[in-house]
């Protein structure tokens, strides 16, 4: 992950660590689910009209733990794609982290603008690459297969949520996603990493200094 300044450092490390909120499309208001893609766009299922809107933002998270604590808001661009198209990775990634999706339409959305507390930030500062991209299934694989055990306790530890069944979904250099039952469980890194062997070495890391 390139340098980044630290307060686009902190939103685009807010934006990865809250994955449902609202979209404002229009006047209309609905709860949604995203992901980030790759390459830092974000990807969502929709509905039809929310691709025809030519207003449309994302308020993240739907409902903040605590009132003073900022919301991210992001104004969006949505592009359609089509599941079983070019692009229907990005739907599989979805599904991976939320499961079934409430509509068959989706879309990748380009950030235009973003404003994370009083701070104003562009959109393309916000959509940072995922430099762990290639190295992302590898390791996911790996806890998945190998180490559910310390999934589950690197949720207990460091967000006091017990999972039984923890899935990593997926990972960058500022964290891990774990999924549960219910939710996705953002596991941050403490540090960036920058390789999938990095990755295992933060993971045991983190383990170590919850002993």
């Amino acid at each position: 992950m390139k340098e980044l300044p630290t307060d686009i450092r902190a939103a685009v490390a807010f934006l990865r660590g809250n994955l449902s909120g609202l979209i404002r499309f229009d006047t209309e208001f609905m709860p949604i689910q995203i992901v980030v893609a790759p390459d830092g766009r974000i990807v969502a299922s929709v509905m039809e009209s929310m691709l025809r809107s030519t207003d449309c933002a994302l308020y993240l998270p739907e409902e903040p733990d605590d009132q003073e604590k900022d919301i991210l808001q992001l104004m969006v661009s949505l592009e359609r794609f089509e599941e079983h198209g070019e692009h229907g990775h990005l739907a599989d990634r979805w599904r991976a982290y939320h499961g079934d999706p409430p509509d068959v339409r989706w879309a990748v959305m380009s950030i235009d603008f973003s404003k994370f507390g009083p701070i104003a930030i562009d959109g393309e500062a916000m959509m940072v690459p995922n430099s762990l991209a290639e190295d992302e299934s590898s390791v996911c694989r790996l806890m998945n297969q190998d180490r559910e055990a310390d999934l589950r306790a690197l949720a207990l530890r460091f967000r006091e949520i017990k999972i039984e069944e923890p899935r990593m979904v997926g990972m960058d250099p500022l964290g891990f996603d774990i999924r549960g039952r219910f939710e996705v469980v953002r596991i941050e890194s403490g540090r960036e990493m920058v390789s999938g062997e990095d990755a295992i070495a933060c993971i045991d890391e983190r383990l170590a200094s919850a002993d």
